[in-house]
Formats: structure tokens, sequence, C-alpha cells
């Protein structure tokens, strides 16, 4: 009898972002892989493909519907193992899948940064804990994707199995440094000038990304590095008060507003410096990329940018209380220092190639994957 996999999340364009390559394994060993999320996009290795009515917000009167299509799917294809991922696609997979469990199927979660954290507020506490710490009863294995997670999951949750995994595994020949002739060209290629200083952000526009300190950095340094430009990427609720945000500081001609882009890996290689600004991160694939491209990195100090972002080495995480003077006095140094910027985008680099380059992270994700395979060899679901 062939073996099913089910992978479920809030939307369906998290698994072509972050998953294909553990979805191509899974079909590689003989599986059938389901996928069930809200979206009608095409995605290669998946069998079955279903279009859940789940939405993000939790409050949202559809994800009930969406746990009684999640349960039917359940129910219906006798799963050997479900690996659910972000928020609500975790907590309606773990709670659909209460009777599966009980029949051999095996239930992996991947927490791809709690709500609830060191710094977090107290709302996210009340809200998230307790809900993460029910849903531990119903996960067989908990993956955790930074230490500070996984501390607290090891500490607080009774889940059978709980671990740390490097992320979601970064292509380090897609996204890869290019020598400074191939810099300039892309740099003209996408109209900027030779000499431009670029800084580089992608994320979506909202209160957590905090782009507006970015915007604030920039305008502090526009008189004594002019040829600085801070590049945006991503859309999103609050994309055009930041727009209005430069307009007012005077460095509208300083920042380029992208947009969603899917050409990441040509534009990430041609910046000079990484820039983050969010308050909360689990483990930032954008950092990741820019690392795998060999760019030092400015970050507001969180678990995930501490995580990947080791002061003089590679960059420098910047603390709350004096972020705005701070990161453009960093950002300043980096401009007026190719030896500098050299020197942490190498060690940058290295770190991503050690520790979470695709390759890397497969063989951690196929060591958990192995170990359930194994343990539903024998199962067979009973029938009522």
């Amino acid at each position: 009898m062939t073996k099913k996999v089910l992978f479920c999340a809030t939307v369906d364009f998290h698994f072509k972002a972050f998953h294909l390559p553990y979805m191509e394994w899974f079909k590689e060993q003989g599986w059938e892989v389901h996928v069930a999320a809200s979206g009608n996009m095409e995605l290669p290795y998946v069998y079955k493909k279903y279009n859940l009515s789940i939405q993000r917000s939790p409050l949202h009167q559809d994800n009930l519907k969406a746990y009684k299509e999640l349960k039917t799917v359940i129910n219906h294809n006798k799963y050997n193992l479900i690996h659910c991922h972000t928020p609500m696609g975790g907590v309606l997979a773990r709670l659909a899948a209460r009777q599966a469990r009980k029949k051999g199927t095996a239930v992996i979660y991947t927490a791809h940064g709690f709500h609830f954290c060191k710094g977090a507020s107290f709302v996210n506490w009340l809200l998230y804990y307790p809900i993460e710490k029910l849903l531990a009863h119903y996960t067989d294995c908990l993956i955790t994707i930074n230490q500070e997670d996984y501390q607290l999951a090891t500490k607080h949750f009774k889940t059978k199995h709980i671990e740390h995994v490097h992320g979601v595994g970064i292509n380090t020949d897609k996204f890869k440094p290019v020598n400074e002739k191939e810099k300039i060209h892309l740099k003209k290629s996408f109209g900027y000038q030779a000499n431009d200083f670029l800084l580089f952000y992608a994320a979506e526009f909202n209160k957590n990304k905090n782009q507006q300190l970015l915007i604030q950095s920039l305008a502090l340094m526009k008189d004594k590095i002019p040829q600085a430009k801070l590049l945006l990427a991503g859309k999103g609720a609050l994309l055009e008060k930041c727009r209005e945000l430069a307009a007012d500081l005077e460095i509208s001609h300083m920042v380029d507003f992208l947009g969603y882009r899917n050409d990441l890996h040509q534009i990430v290689p041609m910046c000079d410096v990484a820039v983050a600004s969010s308050f909360r991160e689990g483990l930032p694939v954008n950092i990741m990329e820019a690392m795998a491209c060999g760019l030092p990195v400015v970050a507001l100090n969180n678990r995930g940018h501490r995580e990947l972002v080791h002061n003089n080495k590679n960059g420098w995480v910047i603390d709350d209380s004096d972020n705005v003077a701070v990161f453009a006095s960093k950002l300043e140094m980096l401009a007026r220092s190719e030896n500098i910027k050299y020197k942490l985008g190498k060690y940058g680099r290295n770190i991503i190639l050690k520790r979470y380059g695709i390759n890397k992270v497969l063989i951690e994700k196929k060591k958990i994957y192995r170990s359930y395979m194994q343990e539903t060899e024998d199962i067979k679901w009973k029938v009522h």
C-alpha cells in the first residue's frame, strides 16, 4: 500500500517558497505527497492538493469550516505522516488529526518562530503560549528553527520529540556572491550607478517588519553618504505610509519600493549591505539569502537575527533603545570601508555554507522523517 504524507499550511505559496526539496525527496522515496492550504497554485511533486478555507487570522469564522474540511481530508486519506507549518496551519492540522494519531498517523509541526519569546508583548504570551502548550500534546515531533525557541519548548512543552533544525535550507548555488565586474553590470541593468551604495530588505510592509526604522536611518546619513539607496521589496498595508515618510524626510530619491519580486537571486548579489528592522523573527530567510550572497548584515536585535548575525563577524545586531543613530553609523562605516564590508560578507557566506545550506538542512530533515517512516512502517489504519 502506497504511503502518504500531508503537508499543511495557511497558504500554498509557503510550500513553493520553502519546502519543494522536501516534497521532492518524499516522492523519490515512493510516497504520495498531498498538500492542504489556501490557494490554487500548481506545485511540483504533489499527487493531490486541497484548497482549504483557512485564514491567517485566528478569529476568522472560515477557520471552523477549514477545520472540518481538513478533518475530512485526513480521515479519508489515512496518512502515515502529517507535517504542518505556519500558526493556523499548525493549529488546525493538529486538532483535525487527533483521531488519526490514535490510529498511527505521526504529526510533525515546525514552529517558524513562536509569537511568544523574550521581549514579546504580554498579549502575545496570553494568546499564543497556552495554545502551543495545549497542542504540544497532539504533536509527535516539534521542530524549532532557532535555539531560543528550542530551549523554551524543551522547558515548557510536553511533546515526545523536540528537534532543532537550521531553518528551511538556502540554495547556495542560486544565492551566491558575484565579482565586482558582475556587480557593476547588475547594478546598471537595474538602473543604478556603479558607485551606488545599495541597502536591501525584503519583507511585507507591516508593523512587525518596521521599515520606518530603515528610512529614518537613511535620512541620518543622506548628507554623508549621498550615493546610498534603500531597496525595499514587498507589499503590504504600511507601504504607502513608508512612502510618505520617505517624502517627509526628503529622501524619496534614495528609497526604491520594488513591490513583490521573484528575481531576488539577481537583486541581492548586486547590493552592498542587507538591513533588517523587524521586531520579531524566527529565522529569517531574507537574511540567510543575503548572507549566502556575501552581504554583511545590520539588523535590529531579536532572536532570529541574533542566531544569524554575530557582532563584528558578519555584521551587527542593534539594540532597540539606540537603533536609528547606531544603525546609521554602522552603515556609514560599511560605505567607507570596502575591506570591512568584504570580510564581514565572506564570514557570513561561510556560516550559511556550514549550517544553513539546503543540503545541510535536508540531511537534518531526512533523519527526522526517516525515524517516523520506520515507526509507521507496519501501521495499518483500523477500520471502525
